[in-house]
C-alpha cells in the first residue's frame, strides 16, 4: 500500500477497527450529581470531612441537653420509655442449650440466684440492670458495664456482681504519652488501643464527675483492663469509638416544639383573662387636660367595674365597654405540632402512634404493617447491640466464676456459655389469627413446634414438662371423682 493509501486509512471517516478513549473536547463536563454541585442553592451547606470519632466531638454537651430534654419534655421521655419497653420488657433470659437435663436444670437455677444480687450497687436484679444499661444507652449513648469479682465469704450464689457506668465515667480525650500507659499504646475518646488498634483499657473517674461533693482530678483516672469492662453503644461509622444519643438529630426540634408548645400555652392562659375597658368621650372645655383630670376625681372608686354574676352596672352617660378580643391557639396549631412529632418520632426509629398514643385514622392493617416494622428494628437492636455486648459477656463471665467457686465444674464451661437469649415474646396483634397461623405453619413442617415456644420466651422443655403435670393432674382429678 503506497503512502498515500495508508494516510487516507487512518482518517476519522475510516474505522480501522481500533477503540480510542474520548478525548476531553468530547466528554460532557457538567455530567455530576447536584449534591456535588457548588451553586447557588448548595452554597450555604458545610460539610465537614470529619472522621468517625471526630465527628463526635461535643459528646458532653449533647448529654446533658440529651438528659435534660429527656427530664422535662415527653416527647422525649415517652419515645425513650417506649423504646426501653419494646427492648427489655420483663428482660432477655438466657436458655441453656446443653442436651444434659439435670446440668440444664443446675444451670437455670444457679443463674436464678445469682440474678437476684448481680447488681454491685445492690439496687436491682440482672433484668433491672438490662433495663438500666439499656435506658442509658438511649438517652446517653453508651454505657460501660464493669464485671466486679467478689470474694467467696461474701456468699453470693457466684462470686461476680456487675457495676452500670454512665457514660460520664470515661472522659473523652486523647493521649499518646501518659504515665502508667504502656510504650506503644495510645489513648483516643478514654480509650487505650493497642499498635493494632485493639481496646486493651478504659481510663475512668473514681468517682461522677457531676454529683454532689465530688472531687474530679483527671491526673487520677483509674486504668480498668478491657477484660473487665465492656462497652455498650451502637456505632454509626466504622471505627467510631463512642456512642451517640438517639435523641441527637431530634434536639434542637425537641427543644423549638417545647418552646413553642409553652409560648401557645401561656398565651392561651393570657387569653382567659376576662378583661374590659370603658371609654369616654373627650370632655370639652377651654382646658381639656383639667376637665379630664376634674372628671376622673369625681368618679373615684367607681371609675372600675367589678364583674359579678347578674351585675346590673349603669354607666356614665357617654361611656361604653368593650372587651378584649387577645388571639387563639390558631386553626392549624394541632396539625402543625402533630407534623412536627410526626418528625421527631422518625428521627428517634418510633413509630408516631407509639411515641403519642394517637391511633385517630390508623385501620388494623396499617397497625398490623406499622408494628412489624418496628419490631424488626427492635430485634435488630436486640440481637447486634443489647445481647452481644451486655448480654453474653456478662454470661461468659459468670459461667467462668461458678466454676472458680465450685458452683460448676471446670468441663462445664463452655456448656454454661452456650445460651439461647429469648427477649419477651410480642403480644398477638389478633390472638386468634396469629395462633392459627402459628399452627398452620407448624402442621405443614414450615416450623418446628419448639421454634414457636422459644419465639414466645418459653423454654420448650419447661413447657412439655408442664403439660405432663398437666395431664397428669388431670387424670388424678378424674381418678378421684370417679371414684366418688
Amino acid at each position: 500500500m503506497s503512502r498515500r493509501n495508508r494516510n487516507r486509512a487512518k482518517t476519522p471517516h475510516q474505522p480501522t477497527g481500533k477503540i480510542e478513549a474520548p478525548t476531553s473536547a468530547g466528554l460532557n463536563v457538567r455530567a455530576q450529581y447536584d449534591a456535588a454541585g457548588h451553586g447557588r442553592r448548595m452554597r450555604g451547606w458545610r460539610t465537614p470531612s470529619s472522621g468517625p470519632n471526630l465527628a463526635t466531638a461535643g459528646l458532653e454537651t449533647i448529654r446533658n441537653r440529651t438528659r435534660d430534654v429527656v427530664r422535662n419534655d415527653w416527647a422525649a421521655t415517652a419515645g425513650t420509655r417506649s423504646w426501653v419497653t419494646n427492648l427489655i420488657g420483663s428482660g432477655i433470659v438466657p436458655r441453656p442449650k446443653t442436651g444434659n437435663a439435670g446440668l440444664k436444670v443446675r444451670l437455670i437455677n444457679l443463674w436464678d440466684e445469682w440474678s437476684r444480687v448481680a447488681d454491685a450497687d445492690g439496687v436491682l436484679d440482672f433484668y433491672g440492670l438490662q433495663t438500666l444499661a439499656t435506658r442509658s444507652w438511649i438517652t446517653s449513648g453508651e454505657v460501660f458495664i464493669r464485671m466486679r469479682p467478689r470474694r467467696l465469704e461474701d456468699g453470693l450464689p457466684v462470686p461476680l456482681q456487675i457495676q452500670l457506668l454512665e457514660a460520664d465515667m470515661v472522659p473523652d480525650f486523647d493521649a499518646d504519652v501518659r504515665h502508667g500507659l504502656p510504650q506503644g499504646n495510645r489513648i483516643r475518646c478514654g480509650i487505650e488501643l493497642d499498635r493494632i488498634g485493639r481496646r486493651v483499657a478504659y481510663w475512668c473517674y473514681r468517682n461522677h464527675p457531676g454529683d454532689r461533693g465530688s472531687m474530679v482530678n483527671s491526673a487520677e483516672l483509674v486504668r480498668v483492663p478491657a477484660a473487665e469492662m465492656r462497652h455498650m453503644f451502637e456505632p454509626q461509622r466504622p471505627g467510631q469509638l463512642r456512642g451517640v444519643s438517639d435523641l441527637a438529630p431530634v434536639l434542637t426540634k425537641l427543644r423549638g416544639v417545647m418552646d413553642f408548645d409553652d409560648a401557645v400555652l401561656e398565651r392561651q392562659r393570657l387569653a382567659n383573662l376576662f378583661t374590659l375597658f370603658i371609654t369616654r368621650p373627650t370632655p370639652e372645655g377651654p382646658n381639656p387636660l383639667e376637665a379630664i383630670m376634674g372628671y376622673d376625681a369625681g368618679l373615684g372608686s367607681e371609675s372600675s367595674v367589678i364583674m359579678e354574676p347578674g351585675l346590673v352596672q349603669e354607666l356614665a352617660p357617654g361611656e361604653d365597654v368593650k372587651f378584649s378580643a387577645p388571639p387563639d391557639s390558631g386553626a392549624n396549631y394541632s396539625e402543625f405540632v402533630r407534623s412536627q412529632h410526626i418528625g421527631v418520632s422518625a428521627g428517634q426509629g418510633l413509630p408516631y402512634e407509639l411515641l403519642t398514643g394517637d391511633l385517630k385514622d390508623v385501620s388494623d392493617r396499617t397497625l398490623r404493617i406499622i408494628l412489624n416494622e418496628f419490631r424488626r428494628y427492635c430485634g435488630q437492636r436486640q440481637w447486634q447491640v443489647i445481647i452481644p455486648m451486655l448480654c453474653q459477656p456478662v454470661r461468659d463471665e459468670w459461667a467462668t466464676f461458678a466454676a472458680m467457686a465450685g458452683a460448676i465444674l471446670p468441663s462445664e464451661i463452655s456448656d454454661a456459655r452456650r445460651v439461647t437469649w429469648a427477649p419477651e415474646a410480642w403480644q398477638y396483634i389478633h390472638p386468634v389469627q396469629d395462633v392459627q397461623a402459628k399452627r398452620i405453619e407448624v402442621e405443614a413442617g414450615f416450623r418446628a413446634r419448639s421454634q414457636v415456644i422459644a419465639a414466645m420466651g418459653e423454654d420448650p422443655d419447661e413447657v412439655d414438662e408442664l403439660r405432663r403435670q398437666d395431664a397428669a393432674r388431670g387424670m388424678r382429678n378424674a381418678a378421684a371423682s370417679g371414684g366418688r
